[in-house]
């Protein structure tokens, strides 16, 4: 890897120098923007021959503020006893041509990767932010998941099949969370929280394994700089995400049933991780009864509270391990997500990952009883590595932001003592994580002495914007 670059000290963040290291593609190639805007305009006018019309459902988009690259748009209506949740997804595959520059392009990005300033999108801003995403008031074409479920929430019929939707709303989680504690949810998302909240019990039953924690995220200050701001998961965005957990398990039943298909998989914790994570537990004074499944522990535990904090970064460990899994004839051995706790495949996310693309494909042929298109079978077997490659990039782009920041709030105030919890001691690196409490930024440290799940007061030694780095050490009391 080249050298490190000298980045504009503390006046700004030059986060387009570091995108430049990291060798993040700067502009989208030409001939995919002409093939992608082309293609655009063709579906725009004819549309797909073979879509259900389904303009009239009211669908309603959830996203963060500003979001532009809408995937996913739902509805949801109570059935009897039971609910029925469609859930809309942008069809990419009606924009991309299988063998032409714009998937050329989108197999070497894997996936939109996100900067604190902008973000690099796995399609051009054309088609992501434009003619493919389901924005309010206009028609576009979708795949329409249509689960029904029984009075627990459990799925007793799926449907999946290409459709003309047209979302009535573009909504944003802030205002969505403070319209379900006043009451007033839109209409078509009334049963957001009661099925959410359903989802995760039959989670619960699953054991599966859900690190809902606070996390530092940048923004821009009132001075107009960028920032870290510790933000917890709202219910509403947890409840939305049940409904995507759902379709992907859906999905993953489809691809089993049908003998091909690609799954997100994570291997269950070994009893050696499981063991060392209950060591843990002892020293942190939390109960962990001998039958009780880690998931559940971390079911009943708050982020926001130092000891658990600390418990919850320690259990991060068995979330490790993450990939793809494709198959074609038998069932994969490796096949389960021991976080979903049940079978589980990327489908809602098309517009931000090239997977959900093709397993999407799978489902729709799966479910109409067709041949899966060879161009899609064929290319199963590149993607785990495709997307692990994109999955690492964004991680390391992710981290350097992070690292750039916190260096840039930081810088200045050496000699300063902050608040700190002890989220981790890793002996074997001879170090200790410790997160402050504001700015609230991630910092290793000499362990000695000190205890998981504690509060300590440490002091910045330095913050040297030219390299991202800083050190903290506990002080002496």
């Amino acid at each position: 890897m080249p050298a490190r670059k000298i980045l504009t000290p503390p006046a700004a963040i030059d986060f387009e120098a570091i995108r430049e290291e990291l060798q993040i593609p700067a502009q989208y190639p030409q001939e995919a923007v002409a093939e992608a805007e082309a293609v655009a305009s063709t579906v725009a006018r004819a549309g797909s021959a073979e879509a259900d019309d389904a303009v009239d459902i009211p669908f309603v988009t959830v996203d963060p503020p500003g979001s532009m690259d809408l995937d996913q748009a739902v509805h949801l209506e109570r059935s009897g006893d039971g609910y029925v949740v469609r859930y809309a997804i942008a069809d990419v595959s009606s924009f991309v041509t299988p063998d032409g520059p714009l998937s050329a392009e989108t197999w070497r990005r894997g996936a939109t990767l996100y900067s604190p300033d902008k973000s690099t999108p796995l399609h051009p801003v054309e088609l992501s932010e434009g003619s493919a995403s389901l924005l309010p008031d206009r028609e576009r074409p979708a795949v329409l998941w249509t689960i029904r479920l029984d009075a627990s929430g459990e799925p007793v019929d799926v449907d999946v099949r290409r459709a003309r939707v047209s979302s009535v709303a573009k909504l944003a989680y802030p205002q969505v969370q403070a319209d379900a504690d006043a009451g007033s949810l839109h209409p078509s998302i009334t049963l957001l929280a009661e099925i959410g909240e359903l989802r995760r019990q039959r989670g619960r039953e699953r054991h599966a394994i859900s690190l809902d924690l606070p996390d530092s995220v940048i923004v821009k200050g009132p001075d107009g700089h960028w920032t870290l701001e510790l933000r917890a998961i709202t219910a509403v965005e947890q409840f939305n995400a049940e409904i995507s957990l759902l379709t992907g398990m859906c999905a993953a039943k489809i691809m089993l049933d049908g003998g091909v298909g690609l799954l997100r998989t994570l291997p269950a914790p070994r009893q050696d991780q499981v063991l060392a994570l209950r060591n843990a537990t002892e020293a942190l004074g939390i109960p962990w009864p001998p039958s009780v499944p880690p998931g559940d522990v971390i079911a009943g535990l708050n982020g926001a509270r130092p000891r658990d904090a600390a418990f919850l970064e320690d259990a991060m460990r068995l979330l490790r391990g993450a990939g793809y899994t494709a198959f074609d004839g038998s069932p994969p051995l490796r096949r389960g997500h021991s976080g979903v706790g049940a079978d589980y495949a990327h489908v809602t996310a098309p517009l931000r990952r090239l997977a959900d693309r093709f397993a999407t494909e799978v489902c729709l042929s799966l479910h109409a009883g067709v041949p899966v298109p060879p161009w899609v079978r064929s290319a199963l077997g590149e993607l785990p590595s495709a997307m692990g490659a994109a999955d690492r990039r964004g991680s390391a782009l992710a981290k350097a932001c992070s690292g750039a920041v916190s260096v840039f709030v930081l810088h200045g105030r050496e000699g300063e003592e902050f608040t700190a919890t002890v989220l981790q001691i890793e002996p074997e690196r001879d170090r200790a994580i410790v997160v402050l409490h504001e700015p609230p930024v991630r910092a290793n440290c000499p362990p000695d002495g000190l205890v998981e799940g504690s509060v300590i007061q440490v002091r910045l030694q330095s913050a040297d914007p030219a390299t991202h780095r800083f050190v903290v050490e506990p002080t002496v009391s």
